[in-house]
């Protein structure tokens, strides 16, 4: 009896139906010598430490480290999967031969081995299944090259050290700081990869708030309606602009170079993951989280390959197959298609590139097409296709022009750029740009020609770091922080980004779950919970190190590729652990002798005898104030979190300057004045709308809008539609929407209602047109 264990049901489903096992068992199909049974994901986990030792159940410092010697296993408590484990443990026990046909990656690689562990049933004899994709033929094709087990023990290694280092550093450093500067104010959850994240967020924040714009000038000048700028980029004093002004004013503006040059762009390479998910959340909006749900069903659907990969090339051994799954897309893509000479598709190193395929290949469609797919699913599955044909069309041919002029021998230049064989740009036209300014299409001009002009002064202001979205967030999470932006490059950097591809939405999640993070639009910006927690790491650099976490995930390749032992990774992560433990147990709450920068000189703010003040107050700072500010005495912690976020996280009870009772939050001002926002003005800032129930506030949190004051509450995700701020503030506002459409029933069937307020709750309406 040959057992085949797939990571998920349906998966196990596509298999049997391919290997004819078709009889229906309690958690498996059976048939033609064969049994599928499968998984639900992480079917097996590690236990927590009060499992290892009741002791540990209480949090101290002194119990800690926590270090396993050797990790154990346990099953799932989730619904269900102890009745499935024990299936499949009967069922390992008594095969012949077990086939894993778990997904063929790091994670699913660590879930058939924990489980083959937790069944004790490792020295049976065991093959691999490796696909990238599961239409019929792939999944064929790999039963007849199964593979050892063992080719893949260095992948299993790498995957057993990434769930062992992130056991050791998550429980050890959450426990550490939750017991050492919570003070009963809850768990702070700290993790090997979310922390540097959750850091590139607060420091991002913290720039933006330290910003101090500037002015500087520019000098242009119109000429045939073309604008031409001074050869000075900018001028940071006025004077020196309107000097320059006065120069060139009246004077004959002369075309003296005109220079131009024929520009190959070529096409966007192929999606991994990353690519895909930051594409579609610039364009669509889509989360990390949501471009992955839908990757992983159209891979299951067999519509396109294995999702959860790194890279952005093909093997050259599929270039063969090309021409036919460009002739099974042209029945939904003829027009895009229609240019492309299928009987001489060209073969660029750009997109076929065994060197840079590891486990898989970029994503690319398997020619099963559908004319079902509809919303987010339809979106994500287009933009997998174009990309994919944009591979055999042509370069973009661009002429870019430079012209060159002059006024009073002062130098002004004129650039411009016209598309001369759009290529595969023609696939994109409609696509929004993305906030570049695009250099306008210049008319002709010749050499010697002059004229008068309209010279002014431009005033600009030097403009903050932006905010992260989740794009641009997966993009700094790819590179570790680093700012990239030639592909090769971002290549090199892949392998010490952080996270992988399969793991970051899960990441930018836990941030929002969480509430260290949230959502303003389509920005992501650290709360005030964030931010204390960052704030209070910063002396343990490795914790927020998105270097340090990045070479781990390095060393964690390493292992892959049998260039560093599963042995040494992890004597360092454990030496990594005890030295935390032990600067925890000496390091001190914050020094009163600097509890933040002062909002007037940056030097640090002190503790006096009756408030606080700036340390520099001998050389002339006026930034102090006292302990007691409206009615509430603000004790050092209180001022740390006040001079780095500009207001305390919590309300309290205050008296207003009229001496009325009231709650709400202390504030400081850039001048350096202390103020106050009350519970109610706050509440105002972040609503979307009155509470049908109280007139109370609603305001968004990661799973819903919810009131402020009582329980009234729209989930963001009703019947599997995403419920959006807007939609959300309609139905606030006028207490019913319009008919929309992306509902599911609970049988999978779409179906389209619109929403309405009835009795406090939100409830469907199916008579609204």
């Amino acid at each position: 009896m040959i057992v085949v264990l797939a990571e998920k049901p349906a998966v196990g489903r596509e298999i049997a139906k391919i290997l004819g096992a078709n009889r229906k068992g309690e958690g498996y199909l059976e048939g033609s010598g064969y049994i599928v049974t499968w998984a639900y994901g992480h079917l097996v986990e590690l236990p927590e430490p009060q499992e290892y030792d009741p002791a540990l159940k209480q949090w101290s410092l002194g119990r800690l480290p926590i270090i396993p010697d050797p990790f154990e296993l346990k099953v799932s408590g989730a619904k269900g999967v102890k009745t499935q484990f024990n299936v499949i443990k009967k069922l390992f026990k008594s095969a012949d031969s077990i086939i894993c046909a778990t997904d063929a990656g790091r994670e699913g690689e660590l879930i058939f081995r924990y489980i083959l562990k937790l069944t004790g049933c490792e020295k049976k004899c065991i093959k691999r299944l490796w696909i990238s994709s599961l239409t019929d033929s792939a999944i064929q094709e790999g039963f007849k090259n199964l593979k050892p087990l063992s080719d893949f023990d260095r992948l299993a290694q790498a995957a057993q050290c990434r769930s062992e280092a992130d056991w050791l550093v998550g429980m050890n450093a959450t426990r550490g700081y939750t017991v050492k500067f919570s003070n009963g104010n809850g768990v702070l959850s700290v993790g090997r990869v979310q922390t540097p994240v959750l850091a590139l967020i607060v420091k991002r924040e913290l720039e933006i708030r330290n910003f101090k714009p500037e002015d500087y000038w520019e000098l242009w000048t119109s000429y045939r309606e073309v604008k031409f700028k001074h050869k000075t980029d900018r001028y940071k004093e006025k004077k020196d602009a309107e000097l320059m002004l006065a120069k060139v004013a009246g004077q004959l503006l002369k075309i003296v170079k005109v220079d131009q040059k024929k520009v190959l762009q070529p096409f966007p390479q192929l999606f991994d993951l990353t690519e895909l998910q930051k594409t579609m959340n610039r364009l669509h909006g889509l989360t990390a989280a949501q471009t992955l749900e839908i990757c992983q069903n159209l891979y299951e659907k067999k519509y396109i390959s294995y999702p959860r990969t790194d890279s952005r090339y093909l093997s050259e051994d599929l270039f063969p197959g090309c021409k036919n799954l460009l002739q099974k897309l042209s029945n939904a893509y003829s027009s895009e298609i229609a240019p492309i000479n299928k009987e001489k598709l060209s073969k660029s190193k750009r997109t076929f590139n065994n060197a840079k395929v590891t486990d898989h290949h970029a994503i690319i469609p398997t020619g099963q097409l559908s004319g079902r797919l509809d919303g987010s699913d339809a979106l994500v599955f287009q933009a997998i296709c174009i990309r994919f044909i944009a591979q055999f069309y042509p370069d973009c041919e661009k002429m870019l022009t430079t012209v060159r002029a002059t006024a009073a021998e002062e130098e002004f230049i004129a650039k411009g750029s016209r598309i001369t064989s759009p290529g595969w740009f023609a696939l994109y036209k409609s696509e929004p740009k993305e906030n570049k300014e695009e250099e306008p299409e210049l008319p002709l001009f010749e050499v010697g020609e002059q004229g008068p002009h309209i010279p002014e002064i431009k005033t600009c202001k030097t403009k903050a770091p932006p905010h992260y979205t989740e794009a641009t967030l997966l993009g700094a999470m790819e590179t570790a922080g680093k700012t990239v932006e030639e592909e090769e490059l971002k290549e090199a950097l892949k392998e010490k980004g952080l996270g992988t591809p399969a793991t970051r939405a899960s990441v930018i999640e836990t941030l929002l779950k969480r509430e260290y993070i949230k959502k303003e639009k389509k920005l992501l910006v650290s709360t005030p919970k964030g931010d204390n927690l960052i704030n209070l790491l910063q002396k343990e650099a490795t914790l927020t190190s998105a270097e340090m976490t990045a070479e781990w995930e390095f060393g964690l390749k390493q292992i892959e590729k049998g260039l560093l032992s599963r042995e040494n990774f992890m004597d360092n992560i454990r030496k990594w652990t005890q030295n935390l433990v032990t600067e925890l147990q000496t390091v001190t709450p914050p020094n009163e002798s600097d509890l933040g920068p002062c909002p007037l000189c940056q030097n640090p703010v002190i503790k006096g005898n009756t408030g606080y003040g700036c340390s520099q107050w001998k050389t002339g700072c006026a930034f102090r104030f006292t302990r007691e500010q409206f009615g509430t005495i603000l004790e050092p912690k209180d001022v740390v979190i006040l001079l780095n976020k500009k207001r305390l996280t919590h309300p309290r009870k205050l008296l207003l300057p009229d001496n009325t009772p009231s709650r709400g939050y202390i504030t400081i001002e850039s001048d350096g004045k202390i103020g106050i926002v009350t519970k109610e003005e706050k509440e105002l800032e972040g609503s979307i709308g009155s509470c049908p129930v109280c007139a109370g506030a609603v305001t968004e949190k990661y799973k819903a809008f919810s009131c402020l004051e009582c329980k009234f509450v729209i989930w963001k995700k009703i019947a599997g539609r995403d419920i959006s701020t807007a939609l959300a503030a309609v139905l606030l506002s006028i207490g019913k929407t319009k008919k929309i459409a992306g509902f599911k029933s609970k049988a999978g069937k779409p179906f389209g209602a619109a929403l309405k307020i009835e009795a406090g709750k939100v409830i469907f309406d199916f008579n609204e047109e």
